[in-house]
């Protein structure tokens, strides 16, 4: 695993100042755009994948959805995209969140996931763990279960493992990173 993390974080850059000043943003384009490293984080996320019992695999608006839509082809699973509000047509399941200042909603159709359906969440990042709660409360109110949540980075000074704990219930949090 040292190899892998050692191959990740050579391919994410550091931003200074973006989108506000005091943020050093962590730009994953650079390992994207590297197929030797963008392969190897599509086979780790599909190890856990298979590992955890996932039948389907959620991705989050938006670098989720270019994480876990190849991740879900390796593993031989089903994706579902979890949206902000608006942007899925026809029936949808919805959950309102709270963010530092104000509050945000995702949706996920709620005829893509069943009582059968194990989900692995799958995203760039865990910051603060909102979006990621969030999404564990959309995926139980669909009626399925919670495989996990999967990470490229967990910025651990944000606390967002902590704010997980509960919703996770018992599955596992991985963070192939953590700074």
């Amino acid at each position: 695993m040292t190899e892998l993390r050692q191959l990740l974080l050579s391919r994410i850059r550091e931003v200074a100042d973006y989108p506000e000043p005091g943020v050093m943003f962590k730009d994953i384009t650079p390992l994207l755009a590297d197929p030797a490293a963008f392969t190897a984080l599509t086979d780790a996320f599909a190890e856990i994948a298979v590992r955890t019992g996932a039948t389907k695999v959620v991705g989050l608006e938006a670098r989720g959805f270019i994480l876990g839509a190849p991740v879900a082809v390796r593993a031989g699973l089903g994706f579902i995209p979890v949206r902000k509000a608006g942007k899925l047509p026809g029936a949808t399941l919805s959950q309102r969140y709270d963010l530092e200042y104000g509050s945000a909603e995702i949706e996920v159709h709620a005829e893509d996931l069943t009582a059968d359906d194990r989900v692995l969440v799958v995203d760039d990042v865990l910051a603060t763990g909102g979006t990621a709660e969030a999404s564990l409360q959309l995926i139980r109110r669909a009626g399925a279960q919670v495989a996990g949540v999967a990470v490229l980075m967990e910025l651990s000074f944000l606390d967002g493992r902590t704010r997980l704990t509960a919703a996770l219930d018992g599955a596992p949090l991985e963070a192939l990173l953590t700074v």
